[in-house]
């Protein structure tokens, strides 16, 4: 394993990450959007409450504390403390299968309790259907923060493979047995999409225990003396509680915005054109999308904060600068593009993807406009978390979490409590929380970063590439959907101008990416074959 970790630089674990979660996210796909097409906006919002719960309580397990045992090994690894690292994973494990085991009671007997708390005693069925996932789940977080301590993000990658291919071949297929054949309702329906992710977490979890025991260290005890595992758990619990409390405080926001919103709309539902479950779940299909481009967020914090943290040990601040540099081009690269393309073409996406729901695809297209603007801020939130954890500043995003949620609470009662503004208050209210929070970490990056990172520099030409990309889709689309559509025309119409509109974006943006300079060398060259293709793009 030690040898493997050598091999794999900051973007060389984020490319491996990456790669991961595209396939994930790809197969993921291919499970959600037939899912949602089977469940409908009421059975979706059944899934989403059920998910919500589920996040805050594998949040507290998997946030903060995997991040503290990859930190933790990375430093000892970096500085050669073998015997320190093999012990922290000893000690370690016994407090995640805690944390998990209860975390899954909670769950599986509060079911009841916790959806009549959104007022969807429905939801039961599914919250019932994830509790085991939350033990596995966390005992997954704590070896993968182990070998990621170590540089190694291959075992993540194939486990997250893993993963969601059981999600698909289990959940999909349950799901439609439950509601076409047997006709239970999408209720039942819900909770047997979500049981196959609590299968795929079994099996996943399964690959990664026969992984560990099989890459176990056989090399003979370094000379270091370990600290007792009491001092180890403080030092995991020092470093993880500040970023599982920040972590936690945005799933526990989630989870209290969807208690708010499904009460406010409830409050109103006579005045409303649909039942609250179903504004609410067409909410929730847009809420998927805007999930997407933060995902890939993920992977860069990941291997972001060991290797800084490794520098940091070495006393490399200069290196430490160029890894946290390379990581703010890469999510602005990323992020701006991502958030505009979903804005200009939320409709045209919306009914390609959830065709068996036209309505609700319809319905669901002005809330995504503004989700997607909202995209943006979200993965700056992530990133500029990982950097302030990464320089030990893990406080600082929980005071950030609080001032965004503080704003996303009061406007979510007043705009969505409003008749004539209803759902669309929800996207509204997330996106100025999720630019409050954007806004003060990228001040506290540039106030606690030894070199001050250049904003302007960074995101205006992203910025400037993606508006034309956009103005691109937008013109693409109107043209094709003229010439494409007609009497008698139908999805598949609609589909190809989508498509196209899509394609011509890509295009667009990475003509103006290379023409721009956007990218550089150096962000390159820690990738596999990164040198080559620097060379061949041309880059400085």
């Amino acid at each position: 394993m030690a040898n493997n970790a050598k091999k794999q630089s900051f973007l060389g674990g984020a490319a491996i990450l990456a790669s991961a979660v595209a396939i994930v996210k790809l197969v993921g796909a291919v499970y959600r959007i037939p899912v949602n097409n089977l469940l409908s906006a009421e059975g979706k919002t059944y899934f989403k409450v059920a998910y919500d719960i589920f996040n805050v309580l594998m949040t507290v397990s998997t946030a903060g504390l995997p991040l503290a045992i990859s930190k933790l090994t990375s430093r000892a690894h970096a500085t050669g403390r073998e015997n320190e690292k093999r012990k922290l994973f000893r000690t370690a494990i016994w407090l995640f299968l805690g944390i998990g085991l209860v975390g899954s009671l909670l769950m599986f007997f509060g079911a009841s309790q916790l959806a009549d708390l959104q007022r969807q005693p429905m939801a039961a069925h599914a919250i019932r259907a994830l509790a085991p996932t939350i033990l596995c789940v966390s005992l997954l977080a704590c070896m993968r923060g182990y070998t990621q301590g170590q540089g190694n993000m291959t075992p993540t990658a194939v486990s997250q493979v893993i993963e969601v291919t059981f999600k698909l071949g289990v959940g999909l297929p349950l799901a439609w047995y439950l509601i076409r054949v047997v006709q239970k309702g999408v209720a039942y329906g819900a909770a047997g999409a979500i049981l196959g992710v609590t299968v795929s977490e079994i099996i996943s979890l399964g690959f990664m225990s026969l992984y560990l025991f099989r890459h176990r260290d056989n090399q003979a005890l370094s000379n270091d003396v370990p600290p007792s595992s009491g001092t180890l758990m403080k030092q995991v619990l020092h470093i993880g509680i500040p970023i599982t409390l920040s972590n936690s405080a945005m799933s526990l926001l989630t989870m209290l915005d969807t208690t708010i919103v499904l009460r406010r709309l409830a409050d109103i539902q006579n005045q409303l054109p649909a039942a609250p479950s179903v504004l609410f779940g067409q909410y929730g299909y847009g809420t998927d999308l805007v999930n997407l481009p933060p995902s890939f967020v993920f992977p860069v914090t990941m291997s972001l904060i060991p290797f800084v943290a490794a520098a940091l040990a070495r006393h490399e601040n200069a290196r430490a600068n160029r890894v946290v540099s390379s990581a703010l081009r890469l999510i602005a690269l990323l992020a701006i593009p991502a958030g505009v393309g979903l804005s200009v073409l939320a409709g045209p996406i919306l009914l390609l993807l959830y065709p068996a729901q036209v309505q609700d695809a319809i319905a669901c297209a002005p809330l995504l406009r503004v989700q997607g603007v909202a995209c943006i801020f979200i993965c700056l939130m992530n990133l500029t978390n990982a950097i302030l954890q990464s320089y030990g500043k893990e406080k600082i995003p929980i005071y950030t979490m609080v001032a965004g949620g503080v704003t996303k609470i009061a406007m979510n009662y007043v705009l969505v409590g409003t008749p004539s503004i209803n759902i669309m208050g929800a996207p509204i209210s997330t996106l100025c929380c999720y630019l409050v929070i954007a806004g003060f970490n990228l001040y506290f990056v540039w106030k606690y970063s030894p070199e001050k990172p250049r904003y302007l520099q960074i995101f205006a030409k992203p910025a400037i590439a993606s508006v034309a990309m956009g103005l691109s889709a937008w013109a693409a689309h109107g043209l094709l959907s003229r010439l494409l559509t007609g009497p008698g025309s139908g999805y598949l119409a609609g589909a190809a101008a989508t498509l196209g509109a899509i394609a011509v974006a890509v295009v667009v943006y990475g003509i103006l990416v290379l023409a721009l300079r956007i990218l550089r060398a150096e962000d390159l060259e820690s990738m596999p074959h990164g040198r080559k293709l620097a060379k061949i793009l041309r880059l400085k």
